[in-house]
């Protein structure tokens, strides 16, 4: 049976000057926690008049630094809001904020991706604890469970790469 010399070959993964094929990052969560969290079930404290029909909007903000004195170790921090209103007299059903935390080891990253990893990937690495933590406090504070729908990190981050870009055009050419 004669070979096709047309077929696809499978690519040998890209070799360094030094013919050793390049390190893949890495990222290794160490730790992750709660920095600090407040829920406020503002029903609960003046009562309900008529019937709910709660609107959940959900605000996120992400930092990362260095970690003094640690070698390759970062401290991701994201800030979630999450307020319910009741959608036809906009009083606040609840307000629930969390500051949760990771501290990672990152390895074999550029210093220029270095700044996209640990805003996007960390973030995907966090998400899923920050989810339950929402669904398990709006629960004990006396609502249905809240489960997040996923964020989508990469266009969070594009997003605040453009804010800051505009942020720094000076005012007469925006």
């Amino acid at each position: 049976m004669a070979e096709n010399e047309n077929e696809t070959q499978p690519q040998e993964p890209a070799t360094q000057a030094n013919g050793e094929a390049p390190a893949m990052p890495q990222i290794r969560p160490l730790a992750q926690y709660i920095k600090d969290m407040s829920f406020e079930n503002a029903l609960a404290q003046r009562g309900l008049k008529g019937q709910a029909q709660p609107e959940v909007s959900v605000q996120v903000a992400l930092d990362a630094k260095k970690r003094e004195g640690q070698e390759d170790q970062y401290e991701v921090t994201g800030k979630f809001t999450v307020r319910s209103k009741n959608k036809d007299s906009e009083e606040m059903l609840f307000l629930l904020e969390l500051e949760y935390g990771g501290i990672f080891h990152v390895s074999n990253v550029t210093d220029q991706q270095l700044h996209p990893f640990l805003l996007i990937e960390a973030p995907r690495l966090m998400f899923p604890y920050v989810r339950r933590i929402v669904s398990d406090v709006t629960h004990d504070g006396g609502f249905p469970p809240l489960n997040l729908e996923p964020i989508d990190f990469v266009k969070l981050y594009r997003q605040g790469l453009a804010q800051r870009a505009q942020a720094q055009q000076p005012a007469g050419t925006a």
